[in-house]
Parts: structure tokens; C-alpha cells; sequence
């Protein structure tokens, strides 16, 4: 091995010990936690190794993001994978994603509700974005009903989804209604 690819190597366990001392940090205190001065203690490197990795919180905030989004839709493959008829597969979708906010919250905040400087529904989305999307479309997209694109009805189902998440964990909805909420939003949305 080269000196070169020992240094890249050595680069990329870098930038993965920052992501993950920063997920770990949100996970355990918020977001309003993780700090480029509290990431480098605790990684045991200065904040200027840190800088020359990420800019600053927003772009930790991205790479987190990013991350999450493979996880959600490995999550979301798994679970309907599992199922052979579509409304058991689009029940399970839903349960995955409800689990994977309630379990990640700040890797949900971070994919969602924070400012990671990625974009969103235009061209130059990075691909895991496109790929947890993808994978919401795999599903959706065999239940959307005559003359209904694919896309419009994830995006529909999905903010659905986002707004169950967002106002259980917020304390608003009430925890024992939770399996009736995914069985009528399947149920009147999913033509099956």
C-alpha cells in the first residue's frame, strides 16, 4: 500500500469517527449539542482537522443525513420485502419508517427537519437521498390507483408518513392509537 492510499484510508476513518461522534452526541444530548469544539474532543483531533474534513455543523449535518437515508431505505427494503401481497408491503413501509424516526430521532431530524445543506427533489439530489425515496417508490408506486404518477402519490404518502412521525414524537398524537392511524392511512390512501 501506498503512503497515498494509507493517508486516504487513514482520512476516511477520519470522516467516519466525526459522523459518528456527531450522531452519537445528537442521539444522546440534540442537535444544540454538537458543537465543532465538543466533536474534536471527544475524537481526539483539533478543530482545525475537523475543518479540513467538514466545513462546519451544517455539512455534519449532511453526512449524517446521508447516512440515515441508506439506513431508511435498507429499513424500508427489508421490512416489505418480507411481505407477498402490496397492502401488507405498504403496511409495512409505513411501520418501518414510523420505527426508524422513533429509533433515530436525531438522524431523523438531521434527513428532514435540519439544515444539512443537500437538496431535495432537484437534479443534483445525492443519490441516497434518491434511493431512500426510491425506496418508498418501489411500494407505493404498485398502489397508487388509475391516472395517479408514482411520484406524486409517494410524496403524498410520505408527507403522511413525515407528519405522523413528527407529531408522535412531539407528544401530540395519542401513543395507543398508533397501529389504527397506519391502518387508515393505508387504507384510505393505497388503492389495493
Amino acid at each position: 500500500m501506498s503512503v497515498q492510499e494509507r493517508k486516504q484510508r487513514e482520512r476516511a476513518e477520519r470522516e467516519r469517527l466525526i459522523v459518528a461522534t456527531a450522531r452519537e452526541l445528537a442521539e444522546q444530548q440534540g442537535w444544540d449539542a454538537v458543537t465543532t469544539r465538543r466533536l474534536a474532543e471527544r475524537i481526539e483531533y483539533s478543530q482545525p482537522v475537523l475543518y479540513s474534513h467538514f466545513r462546519g455543523k451544517r455539512e455534519i449535518i449532511g453526512a449524517v443525513a446521508l447516512q440515515g437515508a441508506a439506513e431508511l431505505a435498507t429499513a424500508v427494503r427489508a421490512a416489505t420485502s418480507a411481505e407477498d401481497r402490496p397492502r401488507a408491503r405498504v403496511v409495512a413501509l409505513a411501520r418501518a419508517y414510523l420505527d426508524f424516526a422513533v429509533r433515530n430521532p436525531a438522524v431523523y431530524d438531521a434527513l428532514f427537519q435540519l439544515d444539512g445543506g443537500l437538496a431535495y427533489a432537484q437534479e443534483d439530489t445525492p443519490e441516497p437521498l434518491k434511493d431512500a425515496f426510491a425506496a418508498l417508490l418501489e411500494t407505493l408506486g404498485e398502489v397508487t390507483g388509475d391516472g395517479v404518477p408514482p411520484g406524486l402519490f409517494t410524496e403524498v404518502f410520505w408527507a403522511a408518513l413525515h407528519g405522523l412521525a413528527t407529531l408522535t414524537r412531539a407528544g401530540r398524537l395519542l401513543p395507543e392509537d398508533a397501529e389504527p392511524r397506519v391502518e387508515l392511512l393505508v387504507d384510505r390512501l393505497a388503492v389495493v
